[in-house]
């Protein structure tokens, strides 16, 4: 018998325009319309507007009920640093080195956790292996790894590299541990039926019924390789937005702070929507299912 994934088709199907059966072809989302675009962008605005709102009449009135807002620098002063900072030479050295950190970290963690993932999920052996070792590992929070990174690194750049992946790691190969372990069944017996071998069934059926999970992940892992990058940027590092927020709460700068704080919310945000975008534009079949969402 031949492998192949090539469907034969009767040759009455071919002729009559009746039996043939119509393909409708999926169309990559073109951003639903300007209108909801405007709309989403406006909600968007509102959303941090508020925050900024709350900031401001917080700050303006000096309220003190339980959470203190008396030494807390208004969006004015913030705003005045930033004037200031943004585009200097210091500023610039120290976002790009945290950048550059971050994607270091996290493309490590995103090769080595979608491809022990895979694995993990796909066969029973390599879980019963590799899974309790896993399990011992990750409740270990990535900032308890920066004495032990700082010994076992040769430099603290790599060091720092290092706690960043350990962040974004865990979740990314969770995630797709859960998709491939929850993929139907149907689909692997139909890819088997077809003549797939192991290989294209990894290619032509895993992967794409895992990938939303994978951006699950990705999402997910980013915003904690954040996390574990600014604390270890803040304990051992010496350049980067971490070590710039933590060395401006040395020097008692609150405007500083406060600017190193949404420099970090601005980046984080730069990131996941990346993330997110790349996973509409190739899963773009997700664009026609809205599951519980009104």
């Amino acid at each position: 018998m031949e492998r192949s994934f090539d469907l034969k088709v009767d040759s009455d199907a071919r002729t009559s325009p009746e039996r043939a059966p119509k393909i409708r072809r999926l169309r990559a989302p073109s951003s639903r319309s300007a209108r909801a675009l405007g709309t989403k962008a406006a909600l968007a605005g509102v959303s941090i507007g508020m925050l900024f709102l709350l900031w401001y009449l917080a700050t303006r009135y000096r309220v003190q009920f339980y959470i203190r807002f008396h030494d807390v620098p208004t969006p004015l002063e913030v705003f005045g640093e930033a004037r200031h900072m943004v585009g200097s030479h210091k500023f610039a050295v120290d976002v790009g080195s945290s950048v550059r950190r971050i994607f270091a970290g996290f493309f490590i963690a995103l090769l080595s956790g979608v491809g022990l993932g895979l694995l993990i999920g796909r066969y029973r052996i390599v879980s019963q292996l590799l899974t309790p070792a896993i399990e011992v590992m990750r409740p270990i929070p990535a900032i308890a790894w920066v004495p032990l990174s700082i010994m076992l690194w040769p430099t603290t750049e790599s060091s720092i590299v290092f706690i960043t992946f350990i962040g974004a790691f865990y979740p990314i190969l969770l995630n797709v541990v859960d998709g491939v372990e929850s993929l139907d069944g149907v689909l692997l017996r139909a890819g088997r039926c077809l003549g797939a071998s192991e290989a294209q069934l990894f290619w032509h059926v895993i992967l794409p019924g895992v990938l939303p999970n994978i951006f699950t992940g990705l999402t997910v892992g980013m915003g904690v390789a954040w996390v574990s990058l600014i604390a270890a940027e803040m304990i051992s590092g010496q350049y980067g937005v971490g070590y710039y927020t933590w060395e401006a709460y040395s020097l008692v700068d609150y405007p500083a702070i406060v600017l190193g704080m949404i420099t970090i919310g601005a980046l984080g945000l730069l990131c996941g929507g990346a993330i997110r975008l790349v996973g509409q534009w190739s899963m773009p079949w997700l664009s026609y299912m809205n599951g519980a969402r009104k």
